[in-house]
């Protein structure tokens, strides 16, 4: 699935977050900040390439483990990788940027950095650093690690 970095992100209405753990937990709304597309890469288009720094692809590795954001039942395949090395992922991130702009993101933007030398855009390179890694990770259900969530978000517990 392609999208041009810093196009408005249109692929789902809401957002969804899931909790972590055994419960079955959801979360979501209709995001009041504009989504902009980040690393939605795809063989055969171009992309940017170039150095990011390591703490920026650390940070994303961390966010990807504690925010569940958008997750499908299937999953995704890089294909830029050889289909017996292609890591998957089923989801997404969203990274705060200025005030009302949220980076969406696949949850393979790390693996895409790394592995394949994307560089994003400065902005979000910038958000990802600006993230408040401890207080994300503390967050327990209902918080989610995402500070823009509104008063009336939909909330399913099971």
């Amino acid at each position: 699935m392609f999208y041009e970095d810093l196009t408005e992100y249109d692929y789902q209405v809401l957002d969804a977050f899931s909790g972590r753990g055994p419960e079955l937990h959801e979360l979501w709304y209709r995001p009041a900040y504009k989504r902009l597309n980040v690393g939605w890469l795809e063989a055969g288009r171009p992309y940017f390439t170039g150095p990011v720094p390591a703490a920026a692809v650390e940070r994303l590795e961390a966010i990807r483990e504690i925010q569940w954001m958008n997750q499908c039942l299937g999953t995704h395949e890089c294909d830029l990788c050889p289909p017996e090395e292609a890591p998957e992922g089923n989801g997404e991130v969203r990274i705060p940027g200025p005030p009302g702009v949220a980076y969406a993101a696949p949850v393979l933007v790390a693996h895409y950095i790394t592995a394949h030398g994307y560089r994003p855009p400065q902005a979000f390179i910038d958000a990802v650093l600006a993230v408040d890694l401890d207080a994300w990770a503390a967050a327990r259900w209902p918080e989610v690690p995402f500070p823009w969530v509104p008063d009336d978000a939909e909330h399913m517990e099971e």
